[in-house]
């Protein structure tokens, strides 16, 4: 048997961390062990993955480690998948008329290394040590876990001054014995991280600097440290736990039940349980339990909660619906179209679970920073202990006592938070309006675009472009052009050869029958159409081939310049005529463009439209332009500029696969394509192009808050280290400087939760 075939893919959700130190701790642990690889560690999500040979160790050691540390471990919910795809989609084309070869959609695997490895959800999850146990969800913090500590540490605390004040001469001993009280559960997790190899935990250095208190007869401030320690792990996880919220809100929108209709009748079903094809019926009020087709009725449906738009849209039959959309008005019947674990919401879920794995280059470096960090400080407090001492006869009290402060100095739990606390609340804030970004890594890159190249049809446009001229030539009659232009592109998805194909529907002209059709690398498409060879192509193809003369050339001309998409339909040497059409620019574009520019981002269209018809477009918006462009000609412009700068590309995912992955930022139109988010980093649900500016407003923002964060734990940390060495400050502040400061970067961080990224500044 393979390596691969051995490994199984594990996922655990993982309660009670409430800072990057958690992780780090798991993350290390879990690692160490034989047979493990690809740990993945999420703190806002409480999710631990990774992949696993059972040959060497067995997923219930996994779990006996994690209870060790101090936190509960259960198996995640089977059937979670990790492909993320668009809902609602379908075949995208590139926007060059002539273009109707489809292009390989270029994906890849982002899953862990083991792709190969089977997926296994099950696991074994008895009980263990409660560090945050998740019935806790909803309860005030006195009802916690944490709080309860907290509310019995501040009574052996109180208990042990009420005995100094009655008899002074046993007081310090009630101190003794409320510290180690308290600091006993403390002392186990770091008892359980040292036998894993990790000595330097906010744990072991709490731990120690308790007990060394209590050697330097400094009891009283011990006692108080262990309280302020508690009351800080409770002050993280409250803030922690209001971070998650925005995730855990989204599994909210889709409601519990369903009414299933079978026949002539309904019944209430869970909705977990329907199934693709059912049909379900959703009334007035009612939120939609799946993402479906509509099969009766028409109704506003307020797809607000799922994209953020907040104006309801008029569906009816045959359109398609979000799971977690409010029905407004009449009575529809849906049929089901995606299962429970695939509807629109459970995407978005996952897309901002995964998303803690795409990790931001500022997160990876502040990661590696904290791992030298810690042991410096703790190099540091030894110092600070021993040389004074020895070398210039200090008191051993004062120095010993200055130097557990600098140990409670050295956890950098705010530092390794900063980060994944900002991301996650970003992330939050653009799943509710619609703006998917797939981590940390995009949201970084997407802060510093300084150039937005944008595909035109399905993007700039609405992708549905209508025919405006039908000009046959010579003795050829309309119906005759259309009946041919028709015939070459029966079967094809094409905006513009289902704008011809409608065209001819309802001028009641039947298409020619025809067959071996095939694009001309993306100059037009030939066919056998009336046992004769036709074209539908470029007036530069035809021009070239025979089919299109000087005057027909002129008309083109005239057709391009008005921003009209101009096609020739010829036989062998024989022109036909001119068909053009034209595909109107969103409402918002114009908008859109304005944004970027008042943001300093250069705006440009990447088009394989001729440079007439560009220039009407691009000068109606705006912006810049680059016109006959195949899709390697955009990928290689993409290339080209972003030697300069960070670029993002907009474009419709399938023809566009390569410049949107070579783009340091891909976006794709929400509803344009069948498109996962291995080829596009970012997507747009509610196709409105003012999101792009949106979206870089929203990661820009999410970068000044890291920046605030990391000054916060850095600043709090370098003021507190200066102080307790010079003794200005002692142990009770120099715990307050570790927890205090984890509680500031975390509440900064949800301020995210707040900013409303379409607003101007």
């Amino acid at each position: 048997m393979s390596e691969a075939a051995r490994e199984t893919y594990c996922d655990w959700t993982v309660t009670g961390m409430d800072c990057g130190s958690c992780a780090t701790k798991i993350r290390d642990a879990v690692a160490r062990l034989p047979g493990v690889s690809g740990v993945e560690v999420g703190i806002m999500t409480e999710r631990l993955r990774l992949t696993l040979d059972e040959t060497q160790t067995k997923r219930d050691k996994i779990e006996k480690t994690v209870r060790a540390l101090g936190y509960q471990i259960a198996p995640r919910a089977a059937g979670a998948k990790k492909d993320f795809v668009l809902p609602g989609a379908h075949d995208g084309h590139d926007d060059d008329h002539a273009a109707h070869e489809g292009h390989d959609h270029a994906g890849h695997d982002h899953g862990p290394k083991a792709a190969a490895a089977k997926r296994d959800d099950s696991g074994h999850g008895s009980p263990g040590h409660v560090h945050d146990d998740p019935a806790d969800r909803g309860k005030r913090w006195y009802q916690t876990a944490k709080g309860k500590l907290v509310i019995f540490t501040a009574l052996l605390l109180g208990a042990a001054w009420i005995i100094e004040y009655l008899a002074p001469e046993i007081g310090k001993w009630a101190f003794v014995a409320a510290c180690l009280i308290g600091v006993a559960p403390v002392a186990q997790r770091a008892f359980s991280a040292l036998r894993m190899g990790q000595p330097f935990t906010i744990e072991s250095l709490m731990t120690i600097a308790a007990i060394g208190a209590l050697f330097i007869n400094a009891a009283e401030e011990a006692a108080l440290v262990v309280f302020l320690f508690a009351v800080g792990e409770v002050l993280e996880g409250v803030a922690a736990g209001k971070a998650r919220d925005g995730i855990r809100a989204l599994a909210n929108l889709v409601p519990k039940t369903a009414q299933l209709v079978t026949g002539d009748t309904t019944r209430e079903v869970p909705a977990a349980s329907l199934t693709i094809g059912q049909t379900v019926l959703v009334r007035p009020g009612d939120r939609i339990p799946a993402d479906g087709e509509i099969l009766d009725g028409t109704s506003g449906v307020d797809e607000s909660p799922v994209t953020g738009e907040s104006v309801p849209k008029t569906r009816g039959p045959g359109d398609a619906v979000f799971a977690g959309a409010i029905n407004t008005e009449a009575a529809l019947r849906v049929k089901v179209t995606k299962g429970a674990e695939d509807n629109t919401i459970a995407r978005i879920i996952r897309l901002v679970e995964e998303a803690e794995e795409a990790r931001a280059p500022t997160e990876r470096f502040i990661d590696r920073f904290s791992r030298w960090y810690m042991p410096a400080i703790v190099a540091v407090a030894a110092l600070v202990v021993v040389v004074p001492p020895l070398a210039f006869g200090q008191p051993w009290d004062t120095w010993v006592y200055r130097g557990l402060a600098l140990l409670l100095i050295g956890c950098p739990c705010a530092l390794v938070i900063s980060v994944p606390a900002s991301i996650a609340s970003a992330m939050s804030t653009g799943a509710r309006r619609g703006l998917l970004m797939k981590g940390g890594a995009v949201i970084e890159a997407a802060a510093k675009v300084e150039v937005v190249t944008f595909d035109k049809t399905g993007t700039l446009t609405h992708g549905r472009p209508q025919v405006t001229d039908v000009v046959p030539f010579g003795a050829t009659t309309e119906a005759e052009l259309l009946a041919v232009a028709a015939g070459v592109e029966t079967g094809s998805s094409h905006p513009l050869a289902i704008a011809i194909l409608n065209k001819a529907k309802d001028a009641g002209v039947s298409a020619l029958p025809s067959q071996d059709a095939k694009a001309l690398m993306g100059k037009g498409v030939v066919a056998t159409v009336g046992g004769a060879v036709a074209y539908v192509s470029s007036p530069r193809y035809a021009m070239e081939h025979g089919g299109l003369d000087g005057i027909g050339l002129r008309q083109a001309t005239i057709f391009e310049e008005d921003g009209k998409t101009a096609v020739a339909v010829f036989r062998e040497k024989n022109p036909l005529g001119l068909i053009a059409m034209r595909d109107e620019p969103r409402a918002d574009a114009k908008d859109a463009v304005r944004q970027l520019t008042a943001m300093g981002v250069t705006s440009v269209i990447l088009t394989g439209d001729n440079p007439r018809t560009a220039a009407a477009i691009a000068g109606s918006l705006g912006l810049k332009f680059e016109a006959d462009m195949l899709p390697e000609d955009k990928l290689a412009y993409i290339r080209e500029i972003g030697t300069q700068g960070s670029v993002m590309m907009i474009g419709d995912g399938i023809n566009d696969a390569p410049a949107l992955k070579q783009a340091s930022v891909g976006v794709a139109m929400g509803s344009g394509t069948d498109v996962a988010l291995e080829t596009a980093d970012a997507a747009i649900l509610r196709d409105r192009v003012t999101d792009i500016p949106a979206t870089i407003r929203l990661s820009r923002a999410a970068m000044a808050n890291i920046r605030q964060n990391v000054t916060i734990a850095l600043g709090l940390k370098a003021v507190f280290l200066v102080t307790s060495v010079f003794g200005l400050t002692g142990l009770w502040i120099a715990i307050l400087a570790d927890t205090g400061a984890t509680v500031l970067v975390t509440l900064n961080a949800l301020r995210l939760l707040r900013f409303n990224p379409e607003r101007e500044a």
